[in-house]
């Protein structure tokens, strides 16, 4: 009932909604990767390449590009965005495959920042006008090493996060959260 429940507290806050009509197509919001300039979408077992095309026709403005996944739930399982112009991305195999199929699909060059947990690679950025460029991450006590790379970001506001029990049901930081930049009606 995840579709049902989001579809009403979309529609409370008045969203443009889109619904997917097709029944053969399916696309998870972890296999989603906006960054900004164009879309990246994993094809995995949730998201198919009738889904990927959904999306193109849905926002027409921006390059929509398939990436495919193995090994992983999800293409955000092991990349996410860390900061306007910066690709995070896990130091395993698939993700480095997947990161080249990326780059090799994009007119735009990302930076890039290495973890050596792909799990950590999973964060939120978030540019915020009082606090500038704010980055929730993994913490320090779940993925240490990942933490250091992190810390190395002196522009960003970190905001380590502990997410290990969520982890155990394939929950992640980018899937247990929905941000809306919508100006408040006061």
């Amino acid at each position: 009932k995840q579709v049902e429940a989001m579809k009403r507290v979309l529609e409370s806050l008045n969203l443009n909604i889109v619904e997917m009509v097709d029944e053969n197509a399916t696309l998870d919001g972890g296999d989603v990767l906006f960054t900004g300039r164009e879309f990246f979408v994993g094809l995995s077992r949730r998201t198919n390449q009738r889904g990927a095309e959904i999306l193109a026709d849905t926002f027409k403005d921006y390059a929509v590009s398939t990436v495919p996944v193995h090994d992983s739930l999800h293409l955000k399982s092991f990349c996410s965005m860390a900061g306007p112009n910066l690709i995070a991305i896990g130091s395993s195999e698939a993700a480095q495959k997947a990161l080249k199929t990326m780059q090799q699909m994009s007119d735009h060059r990302y930076d890039k920042l290495t973890v050596p947990d792909d799990a950590a690679a999973n964060c939120i950025y978030l540019n915020i006008p009082s606090k500038g460029h704010v980055l929730l991450h993994r913490a320090p006590e779940e993925y240490p090493e990942s933490a250091k790379v992190f810390e190395k970001l002196k522009d960003h506001m970190l905001i380590p996060i502990a997410n290990t029990e969520l982890e155990k049901v394939d929950g992640s930081l980018t899937c247990c959260s929905v941000f809306i930049n919508k100006a408040s009606e006061l």
